[in-house]
């Protein structure tokens, strides 16, 4: 399936805060994209443009095309409870994000690449799908071989300052992390009004 691979920092800059992960460009930069940059007026944004906004937002952090973003938000509206959280928790039970949480990839870019590539086991199977969906209980592992590690540890040792989200665990010994529950709302994304998504794709 198509990626963007477009410049990220643009994407960033318009909506105003780092999309794809740590980025220096947008930090020197910070306001929207534009000929007057921080000076540029700005016209209303209407209810549509506001929702249309926040669902783009989410769907370049976690790096989905429209297809595949809306079938996951079906899915979510299928389930019982509320929407917008069962969305965002399928977002992050993907194998990428997953991954990423876990500190064995830098951004969720580096993530899907990884998994791509074979060096990811859930549960002592290979899983090479990015968009796999992992439970309560699964054990995600980095593939036994040296160069598998190699990767994993360079980017655990320069992510040391970013902590694990509380609802896995990860052994840094055995390159093993375990799903214990699904994250509540106040541990996923705290950028992101998940209602406006919900109401944009009521229109439809």
């Amino acid at each position: 399936m198509a990626r963007y691979t477009g410049p990220t920092t643009k994407i960033s800059r318009r909506f105003g805060q780092p999309i794809f992960g740590s980025n220096k460009s947008f930090e020197k930069r910070p306001f929207p994209p534009g000929q007057h940059g921080p000076r540029a007026r700005r016209g209303k944004v209407s209810e549509y443009g506001t929702g249309l906004a926040e669902k783009q937002k989410l769907r370049f952090m976690y790096g989905l095309m429209e297809k595949q973003f809306r079938r996951a938000f079906e899915k979510a509206k299928s389930q019982r409870g509320v929407t917008g959280t069962i969305f965002l928790q399928i977002l992050e039970s993907r194998l990428d994000s997953v991954v990423y949480q876990l500190g064995f990839a830098k951004t969720r870019q580096a993530a899907r690449q990884f998994v791509n590539h074979g060096h990811i086991r859930v549960n002592g199977q290979k899983v090479d799908i990015p968009s796999f969906v992992v439970s309560p209980g699964d054990e995600i592992e980095v593939k036994d071989s040296t160069s598998s590690r190699q990767l994993a540890t360079r980017t655990m040792e320069a992510n040391r300052t970013r902590n694990v989200p509380d609802w896995m665990t990860r052994s840094d010994e055995s390159f093993k992390g375990v799903v214990n529950r699904l994250p509540t709302r106040e541990e996923m994304q705290q950028e992101v009004n998940e209602q406006l998504i919900v109401e944009f794709y009521s229109r439809f």
